[in-house]
């Protein structure tokens, strides 16, 4: 049989097994080993790409950014630094009309850029701040929206591990990445924090009390020396994020070793602040390499999956029909974006990108488009997909974290204001390139 036939019939095989509920990273591992086995027609070329694979998939120095920046980000939240973060970005946006939500989209952000996972962000916050919004009178689907909105900036600014991955499949620099993220998180912050304050000035309600409304009397007793001190709590946090990407943006680190740098930070600062004992360090050394081999498996497979496409000629062949359509390029990534966001409701953030990423960037690089500014855009529709039904693992780490005290279907509800403004977050992106492309033009 032809081996673009093979080929296909591998991909409508994977689409078939992961509605089956098969784990991805199984589905891609023995569609490729099948269909590999099946163009060459000797199982024994098949078996022997299986371990090539197996071994130079995840033998790249580069690799070594994922555990140290896992680490970094489950030591930091053993410190109790996002605690501190809140306390500090709520007396900050204490006048300010729902001034408390916008201070856990603040404290999302500067905890995105010590974790790198949305996830972890959801579980943490949901037990920090939802408590404090729904004290100060907070409508409860609203808290739950702001906590599940804000999180997906875990996955957009730097460290993220969704950079890395897409850095290795595209080849492009993981640092150039990371610097990329960075205006489009300050960006998705604003557009956040704008939408609260406008929600809540037109439907007061959300804010149900006159207390949080006008945000004056729960904090008019605090004087200057406990704001001084809220905000000195959070200078470890601070110094670990410049150091981290301050280090790479100038060159003295490559992601890698900035990440060793982090985590030893990360380590330090639990110890200093007297938060770190045997039996956390043990669980957060466990929850590191689960969370790292999974990604490493899944690695692997898809290294097979794109060796299978590449000798089939699928991928060659899809680029070149793709670019003969008559229509504007930008309709092209507007579908691909399409796809990003229907795949996003069914499966994980890694394995979107390990599944699509091989065909889809052959046809961004000939149709001219920047591949880092096509990776930011990228990660904002797939991040899109943690808060939408039927997937959502945002939403399901929230209700895993809150149990019986929250319902899924009133975080789905929450969070749908904040898809808008995700959505509204992308089309400044396309519409201005420039912001994920100049702080790496820079480099």
């Amino acid at each position: 049989m032809d081996p673009l036939a093979i080929a296909g019939i591998m991909l409508v095989l994977l689409v078939f097994f992961i509605f089956l509920g098969i784990y991805v990273g199984v589905s891609l591992a023995f569609l490729s080993f099948a269909g590999l086995w099946w163009i060459s027609g000797n199982v024994e070329v098949a078996i022997r790409l299986l371990g090539t694979t197996s071994f130079a998939a995840i033998m790249d120095y580069v690799f070594g950014v994922i555990p140290f920046f896992v680490a970094m980000g489950l030591l930091s939240n053993v410190s109790g630094a996002s605690g501190d973060l809140y306390t500090a970005f709520g007396l900050l946006t204490r006048r300010i009309r729902g001034g408390l939500g916008v201070a856990t989209v603040f404290s999302n952000a500067v905890f995105a850029a010590i974790t790198g996972v949305s996830v972890a962000s959801a579980a943490v916050f949901s037990k920090i701040s939802l408590p404090e919004m729904l004290k100060a009178g907070y409508e409860k689907k609203f808290a739950l929206g702001v906590v599940a909105g804000s999180s997906v900036l875990g996955m957009l600014i730097p460290p993220s591990v969704l950079f890395v991955i897409y850095g290795v499949i595209s080849e492009q620099a993981i640092g150039r990445l990371f610097m990329a993220g960075v205006l489009p998180g300050l960006v998705l912050t604003a557009v956040y924090s704008f939408g609260i304050y406008i929600m809540v000035s037109r439907r007061p309600r959300l804010i149900m009390s006159q207390e949080a409304l006008d945000g004056r009397k729960t904090w008019e007793k605090i004087g200057m020396g406990q704001f001084v001190r809220a905000f000195f709590n959070c200078w470890g946090v601070v110094l670990l994020i410049i150091v981290t990407l301050g280090s790479i943006w100038f060159g003295f680190c490559t992601p890698t070793e900035a990440g060793a740098v982090g985590a030893f930070g990360a380590l330090v600062l639990g110890l200093g602040k007297r938060q770190m004992n045997l039996p956390k360090f043990w669980r957060v050394l466990m929850d590191t390499g689960i969370t790292t081999s999974g990604i490493f498996f899944l690695l692997i497979a898809a290294q097979m999956y794109s060796r299978m496409l590449a000798i089939s000629g699928l991928a060659q062949w899809s680029s070149e029909w793709v670019i003969s359509l008559q229509v504007s390029p930008i309709v092209i990534i507007l579908m691909f974006l399409l796809i990003f966001f229907i795949m996003g409701c069914f499966i994980d953030s890694v394995s979107i990108m390990l599944l699509t990423l091989p065909l889809m960037l052959p046809i961004v690089q000939k149709l001219g488009y920047d591949l880092i500014w096509f990776g930011i855009v990228s990660t904002v529709v797939i991040e899109m997909g943690l808060v939408t039904p039927p997937f959502g693992m945002v939403v399901f780490a929230m209700k895993a974290a809150l149990g019986e005290e929250a319902r899924i279907e009133e975080i789905f509800q929450g969070s749908y204001p904040f898809l808008f403004m995700l959505i509204v977050t992308i089309a400044i992106l396309i519409f201005f390139p420039g912001l994920s492309t100049w702080l790496p033009s820079l480099m």
